[in-house]
């Protein structure tokens, strides 16, 4: 089962500072995630279910938030990082 890391502004909607979950790709893990802990629906991907754009996932420190993006497939053992940056102008 892969591990999933929460940054510190996504921690105030689970409440840890990570999770096991259980998923064969990145957007099963997202869906799962948001099926356990529904206050973060939407603050991952829109209502298309589009990664957003200020959203960064990394599986074993690969960045795969652009290419291969939620398709990535995922393993016993990795190590996923939820990374929200701040936006504002």
């Amino acid at each position: 089962m892969p591990t999933v890391h929460l940054d510190g502004m996504l921690r105030q909607y689970v409440s840890a500072r990570s999770v096991e979950v259980e998923a064969a790709d990145v957007s099963g893990l997202i869906d799962r995630i948001e099926e356990v802990y529904p206050r973060l629906r939407y603050r991952l991907r829109d209502e298309a279910g589009t990664l957003r754009r200020f959203v960064r996932i990394f599986v074993n420190g690969q960045d795969v938030s652009l290419v291969p993006g939620l398709t990535t497939r995922l393993r016993v053992g990795d190590k996923v990082d939820i990374l929200h940056s701040i936006q504002g102008g």
